[in-house]
């Protein structure tokens, strides 16, 4: 099947290409009637069942995913545009409720051309009760993933189209709050070009990906696959084996943590991750590739991943507001999905310019470290590689600290340090060893937990380093899961509470 913007596939056309085969069960129950005998409103709708083949603008039921049981809302364009009434919402309120009710994941694939106009105010305030009963499916821990479809616009797009956990649109489809059509009447010329697309709203950062609709079901499969698990307490494990760090100069893991060639959070996801979704942008219009995002798996350890990506930054691309917003977009739906949060820190430092200043960096540091230390969730720490200031520390809170052997952590770069402390950088490697900055100086701090070693130069052998880090991540995140949420959030506050 195409997938064009222009195909307009059938929500029965739909559900046949995600679902297994065979496995789809209605929930749907016949409609109200909302026009009265002999209107044109009644008319309209007796022209839509026919044109459709549906009783109304969204079908809802079960089916299944790769054997998965999930709930199911798909809209329907067909009928009177896709349009959502009185009658509509009620279906998708009960379907949510009832997903929330039966612990299922909820996938929608909405497509409408927003509230329906033959019914006024009140089919416009069925948006609310919509949005009220996501929020409250999601705050039962429980997924929800959005597909939007051609085209996707008004209250659709401003309620129930806006909250997914995950949000994928189709390429070249039409996603946007208002329809071109009424911005032409009344403005008088025609809306801009490129605005109101699916590939416009990932570049800002608004919607996660764009997926042609023959691979909708693999992705939803996999971003299941790793919500799905979240909750499991694995058993407990043996103890990995002590690692044993050398004691070298601070400068000598500086220098080595500069390496061009060493890995950071693209190859630890790439050679030790199982399942990987990108995660894209603050939801709210921006984006930063300093910062990168994802839903991953770990053998059988789920988590949602925030960190530094060193292939972004540069002496002209730093980390920016925007990119700890996307972070702290990061931790809220951890927190919504009960998901371990790991925090990978790599960094030069942040921006140091009027635009950041303006953009709130500051603030936006602060706000990480007080959605760090309060997340409800279980949160580690890995430090791969450079940590330089405010940047770096607004990723370290975390129930346990773990840093690869030649990882640092400063409040400058040393040279910034030395050029405070003596005027000059030539005193930086002194500077360094003096403010205790290297992995095994932190580990005695008591700032550390782990030191993971580095028998290898990981920029010589990264597929071994990143195997190494993964494990030690599965390892910590398994054990901070066994452990009581109310002592393991104590336990955070009191190991802050002792440190600065």
């Amino acid at each position: 099947m195409s997938s064009s913007a222009t195909s307009r596939l059938s929500s029965r056309a739909l559900l046949e290409l995600v679902l297994d085969a065979g496995s789809w069960r209605s929930w749907d129950s016949e409609p109200g009637e909302p026009a009265a005998p002999g209107t044109a409103y009644a008319g309209q709708l007796a022209a839509a069942r026919q044109q459709s083949g549906t009783d109304e603008s969204v079908l809802t039921g079960e089916g299944r995913l790769a054997g998965r049981a999930v709930a199911v809302i798909v809209g329907e364009f067909r009928f009177l545009a896709g349009s959502v009434g009185h009658a509509a919402s009620s279906r998708i309120v009960d379907a949510v409720r009832r997903a929330t009710r039966e612990g299922l994941p909820l996938f929608a694939a909405p497509t409408s051309g927003g509230t329906r106009m033959q019914e006024g105010t009140p089919a416009f305030l069925g948006m609310v009760k919509i949005t009220a009963a996501i929020t409250a499916h999601k705050n039962a821990g429980l997924p929800y993933i959005v597909y939007l479809r051609h085209p996707t616009t008004g209250g659709v797009l401003a309620s129930w189209g806006s909250l997914g956990h995950f949000t994928a649109a189709e390429p070249g489809a039409l996603v946007g709050f208002l329809g071109p059509r009424v911005y032409e009447a009344l403005h008088g010329e025609r809306f801009p070009e490129g605005v109101q697309t699916s590939e416009n709203l990932y570049r800002k950062g608004l919607i996660d990906a764009v997926i042609p609709v023959e691979q909708v079901g693999t992705v939803a499969r996999m971003v299941l696959e790793v919500l799905m698990v979240a909750g499991d307490v694995p058993a407990a494990q043996e103890n990995l084996p002590p690692d044993d760090v050398a004691d070298v100069p601070a400068w000598e893991s500086i220098q080595r943590s500069r390496r061009a060639e060493r890995p950071g959070i693209r190859e630890l996801l790439k050679h030790g991750a199982d399942i990987v979704i990108p995660l894209r942008g603050t939801g709210v219009g921006e984006r930063d590739d300093t910062i990168l995002m994802c839903l991953a798996r770990f053998g059988s350890t789920s988590a949602l991943v925030i960190g530094h990506d060193r292939r972004h930054q540069s002496s002209t691309s730093a980390l920016g507001p925007a990119g700890l917003r996307a972070a702290r977009r990061g931790m809220r739906l951890a927190d919504e999905l009960r998901l371990p949060v790991v925090s990978v820190i790599d960094t030069p430092g942040a921006q140091l310019t009027p635009a950041a200043e303006e953009g709130g960096l500051a603030a936006e540091i602060a706000r990480c470290l007080s959605d760090l230390v309060g997340l409800k969730a279980p949160t580690l720490c890995l430090m791969i590689g450079q940590g330089s200031g405010g940047g770096a520390l607004a990723l370290l809170p975390a129930d346990r600290v773990v840093a690869a052997e030649h990882a640092w952590l400063s409040p400058l770069p040393p040279e910034g340090a030395a050029a405070i402390l003596h005027r000059d950088t030539s005193h930086a490697a002194d500077v360094a060893e003096a403010q205790m900055v290297a992995a095994r100086h932190l580990l005695r701090l008591g700032i550390v937990d782990r030191v993971v070693s580095e028998p290898v130069d990981p920029s010589d052998a990264p597929h071994e380093f990143c195997r190494r880090m993964a494990r030690v991540l599965q390892h910590e995140i398994e054990g901070l899961k066994r452990m009581e949420p109310d002592k393991r959030l104590a336990a955070r506050m009191s190991r802050y509470d002792a440190l600065g």
